[in-house]
């Protein structure tokens, strides 16, 4: 009791600048949990699990920009190219929005993080591309007048015309058409 009678109003409770690992895997279940796709979410948890390695490997002071911002750096250090690297940061970004709305970290910090900068996409696509006329052969390669040679063109249509990776392709039901 305090000196004029009344009762002491409970501690509030602040967010924390520094996350636990109980923290952490509390955030990674939303984070996780919000998403959809099963590729997505593979790759989220290995993004963010990469991450929670690397921050509890050595005392931290908080969970803020300038902690992200090192994160980046050691990506960078390790020859990453920038695409990794990007959807590794918007994955910790995530992460830092899902402690700010479960209360376990300050929207101030949240919005810190989300403005770290991700690395540069420089140089030239890597990878064969396939320039329009060489898609336009492949796609009609398949013979037009048999079952088969339709069904292979149909599906090579889906792949080039919608930039779907193979494991989409195989995923699809026709109730996603359109």
């Amino acid at each position: 009791m305090s000196r004029n009678g009344n009762k002491k109003s409970p501690k509030s409770k602040r967010p924390k600048t520094r996350l636990g690992l109980p923290d952490l895997d509390h955030s990674k279940s939303a984070v996780l949990d919000s998403l959809r796709s099963r590729e997505s979410k593979r790759g989220c948890r290995h993004a963010i699990d990469e991450f929670i390695r690397w921050y509890c490997s050595e005392p931290r002071l908080s969970f803020n920009k300038v902690v992200v911002t090192r994160y980046r750096i050691f990506l960078e250090n390790r020859n990453l190219v920038a695409g990794t690297i990007n959807g590794r940061l918007a994955a910790v970004r995530r992460l830092a929005y899902e402690a700010a709305d479960a209360g376990l970290l300050s929207p101030e910090l949240a919005a810190g993080i989300r403005r770290v900068k991700g690395a540069k996409k420089l140089g030239v696509r890597l990878g064969n591309w396939l320039t329009a006329e060489e898609a336009r052969r492949f796609w009609q390669s398949p013979a037009p007048d048999t079952l088969k040679g339709k069904r292979d063109r149909a599906i090579l249509a889906a792949l080039l015309g919608c930039g779907l990776r193979r494991r989409e392709l195989a995923d699809l039901e026709f109730t996603h058409l359109q």
